[in-house]
């Protein structure tokens, strides 16, 4: 092998050469790939495929030509990278979901707002659009710069003379290195509206502006949600929209709803938001969609879903906004080449360029136009002359023995330049009729003055500005269309809710996740031992687990197992009828597939005076302030930090200075003065409440008082009252005393509540029956009792919660009044464990 000679090797740095390499390539990438020019918005290759088209004379008004002909074009004599890359940007200039105003006329298979590829450039068929004509409009008219192609064989424009603003009407979106670009669409005649107040006012704000392009206007519609993302990207360049689909709720029929998706985000596809929503469905995050199909066609998008008819159908469509691309964010960057720089510009910037673009072309554009006026007139001037010495020039010509001959001649005889002369000589004897001799003359006076205004414009920027504003009418006129999409409020997280009524309600919410909201009067009062109403219809292994009383304009703090919280407003939670199953609460709260909701609490105000109380399973107990859960996110907040194996059980709004009852499912309960656990924060995990035997857990927590009762109720039914003064205050950590005897006949402790005598409780068992019955009614007996049976239950059903409401007078139903034998209490002997 050959050595190769010494003085061809040379040393390098292999950092700086990987330094400068790649700046290299990054420039390249910036300045001839991924970026748009900021006066015409295109990228070179997009200007390359449609100055080769104009190339090749496949205008608006000529017939299609087939697209492997363009591409093969453009490869040749300008881009020399793959077909794909050109082809397909051949594709993304003809699709109508993709530009706002398409610039190729496609005539074939060029793909779907579905995803669907275009068919091969061998089947399909382009031309320019007719818009796409104004982009090289005067584009040999000395207009704009030529620059050598990649071989130096051809010239190719550095920019086209773009008659429209482009770069704002149809976007763009590129990635370079280091930086990328994407660019909203805009609605033609407001985009031109902006340039002719600015053309009128050069200190116009951006702000004034925008009262003439109010935001972007996608070409697949949708609206976009508030004003301050768009004032956002319009100041700095930068900025983030929410777009959002238009919808339609239709009923159709049987009391059932339908929703209607008319409009998409740009750039969603809509294959694969149907897919995303069905799988949703399926998986039951979102439940209540019977039904998904797609019914669009050419005039539009139509995408259906049918709904269950015991849902709400605005619940479900908030959640397929929040888990779907029905709602999407556009992130707006408005970065262009400047100069061959890019730079970030914000709307004043983009219109400012662009304008004085099209000053730059109205100046070369006259400026050519003056040449040929000044040339031709120089030719007339010439043969004006030659008219009015007709004979000499002839007997000239005749005498002449070359053409050379005469030409030197009537230059020395007449003092014609070289051009006058060789026209006279081209000059055909029909020029010498009356006629043709007065059309000289007018040309020449037309000329004259033609000469004389484009002398004008030049020396007159403001006669360029009128030119420009004419012609940006003229294009209005020809391609205005009206606004697709619609710009709307922004979603508020703080409601009005003044427009809410305020009533008090219960919430109900099953073991497997339904909630549901009604009036509380729904229930009316009953004599203990009734067997009840129907509550609530139900799957079979389904049953209620909390009720709470609230008030519609009250937020509610939801605890899971896990000791997370978040938060709802009372009248978020959907109404349903008595008997209905009502919304899973997953459809409300992101709660995670493996967390339950353990504690609801009702709060007028997350105030720094008031305390949350938490209890877990294993007998842990905590106190924090209220204010430290105060900004809880969507995805919720965690409440407190729990050891493994345990679990939230309740939590408690006090004051600070409350006694704290425990219950277990055994029958025990200690109390205890709240102050005994200091302060923490949220994220703490707490310290003992009460010790447990091995086989005990905790099943209930209230706030005590010296004039209260406490209530308990057991699995298989059984109720009773004890004064809370059988209940001495000790320190945090005991065992408790027995508040229950617990035996085979009544069951585990289901329920412990503190009670003054003057509410109501609602028993509800596994099958969703609810019962409502005045506490007044359930007499005192002591600690290690029984206690009464509260409600009949059929075999192998139990009772699954208890919920304290408020008092209601409604007329006591007396036909489900039972027996007087049911006012006999089974006792036990009273024995205190202490």
């Amino acid at each position: 092998m050959a050595e190769t000679p010494s003085s061809n090797i040379s040393e390098i740095n292999i950092t700086e050469e990987m330094r400068t390499s790649f700046l290299d390539y990054a420039m390249s990438v910036i300045v001839s790939r991924a970026l748009p020019d900021v006066r015409d918005g295109l990228k070179p290759v997009q200007r390359r495929v449609l100055y080769s088209m104009n190339d090749l004379g496949i205008s608006a008004d000529k017939p299609h030509k087939k697209s492997a002909r363009i591409v093969g074009d453009v490869i040749g004599k300008y881009h020399p990278h793959g077909d794909s890359a050109v082809y397909e940007t051949m594709v993304r200039l003809a699709q109508d979901f993709n530009l706002r105003y398409p610039l190729v006329d496609g005539h074939g298979n060029f793909g779907s707002i579905d995803g669907d590829g275009a068919a091969a450039m061998r089947y399909t068929e382009a031309r320019m659009s007719k818009i796409a004509m104004e982009m090289i409009r005067d584009i040999n008219k000395d207009t704009i710069d030529f620059q050598d192609n990649y071989d130096g064989q051809e010239k190719e424009p550095v920019v086209l003379p773009s008659r429209f603003p482009n770069l704002l009407v149809n976007g763009t979106t590129g990635i370079a290195v280091g930086m990328a670009t994407n660019m909203a669409p805009h609605q033609l005649g407001e985009v031109i509206d902006g340039i002719i107040a600015l053309s009128h006012n050069p200190d116009i704000s951006v702000e004034e502006l925008m009262q003439y392009i109010p935001g972007p206007d996608f070409p697949t519609g949708g609206l976009i949600l508030g004003r301050s993302g768009i004032r956002k990207a319009y100041m700095t360049g930068k900025g983030s929209i929410t777009v959002r689909s238009k919808v339609e709720i239709e009923e159709i029929g049987n009391s059932k709803h339908a929703i209607i998706v008319k409009e998409i985000p740009y750039m969603v596809n809509k294959a694969r938001l149907i897919e995303k929503i069905a799988e949703l469905a399926r998986e039951k995050r979102i439940e209540g969609i019977t039904a998904l199909r797609d019914e669009s066609d050419r005039f539009g998008i139509r995408i259906v879903m049918e709904l269950r008819k015991d849902v709400n159908p605005h619940v479900i469509l908030n959640n397929l906004y929040k888990h779907t691309s029905l709602q999407t964010n556009f992130s707006i960057n408005n970065l262009a080449l400047v100069d061959g720089q890019p730079k970030v510009l914000n709307l004043k910037g983009l219109l400012y360029y662009y304008l004085d673009h099209q000053k730059e072309v109205i100046r070369r554009r006259t400026s050519y136009e003056l040449r040929k006026a000044e040339a031709r007139a120089h030719i007339l001037e010439g043969l004006r002359i030659a008219l009015d010495h007709i004979d000499a020039i002839i007997n000239l010509i005749r005498s002449s023995r070359t053409t050379e001959i005469a030409k030197e001649g009537l230059m020395t005889e007449f003092k014609l330049t070289e051009k006058q002369a060789q026209a006279i000589l081209d000059m055909r004897l029909q020029r010498l009729t009356g006629l043709e001799r007065e059309k000289i003359e007018e040309e020449y006076v037309a000329l004259t003055k033609l000469i004389a205004d484009l002398k004008a414009i030049l020396a007159d920027e403001e006669r360029i500005l009128e030119i420009i504003r004419g012609e940006l009418l003229d294009i209005k006129e020809k391609f205005n269309d009206e606004r697709r999409t619609e710009i709307t409020a922004a979603v508020e997280e703080i409601d009005d809710e003044d427009l809410i009524p305020e009533e008090n309600v219960v919430i109900t919410l099953t073991k497997n996740g339904y909630i549901k909201r009604q009036p509380s009067s729904t229930y009316r009062a009953q004599r203990r031992g009734g067997r009840g109403i129907q509550g609530m219809g139900m799957n079979e292994d389904d049953f209620v687990e909390h009720i709470i009383t609230t008030s519609t304009h009250n937020t509610l703090l939801f605890f899971t197992n896990k000791g997370k919280v978040y938060k709802l407003k009372g009248y978020r939670i959907p109404e349903f009828s008595r008997t209905a199953k009502g919304l899973p609460v997953i459809n409300l709260l992101e709660i995670e597939k493996d967390e339950w909701i353990n504690a609801i609490i009702p709060v007028e105000g997350l105030d720094d005076t008031s305390y949350l109380f938490f209890t877990t399973r294993q007998g842990l107990a905590k106190r924090s302030l209220l204010s430290s859960y105060a900004n809880i996110r969507s995805s919720g907040l965690i409440a407190i930090h729990l050891r493994e194996n345990d679990e939230l059980i309740s939590v408690k709004l006090t004051d600070g200075t409350k006694d704290i009852a425990i219950g277990t499912k055994k029958g025990m309960l200690i109390r205890f003065n709240e102050t005994e656990v200091r302060s923490m924060g949220r994220t703490a995990t707490g310290v003992k409440g009460i010790t447990l035997d091995e086989d005990d857990e905790v099943v209930d927590m209230e706030i005590l008082e010296e004039d209260q009762d406490v209530l308990v109720v057991t699995k298989k039914g059984y109720g009773k009252r004890t004064s809370a003064e059988e209940y001495r205050v000790v320190h945090r950590g005991g065992k408790g005393v027995r508040t229950c005897n617990v035996q085979e006949k009544n069951g585990e402790l289901v329920a412990m509540k503190s009670v003054n005598g003057d509410e109501d409780i609602m028993i509800v068992t596994d099958s969703g029956v609810i019962i409502r019955m005045d506490v007044a009614g359930i007499s005192r007996t002591g600690r290690n009792t029984l206690g009464v049976k509260l409600i009949r239950l059929d075999e192998d059903h139990f009772v699954s919660a208890v919920a304290k409401v408020e008092k209601e007078e409604n007329e006591v139903d007396n036909d489900e009044m039972h027996e007087q034998t049911l006012d006999k209490f089974e006792t036990n002997s009273s024995v205190d464990e202490e």
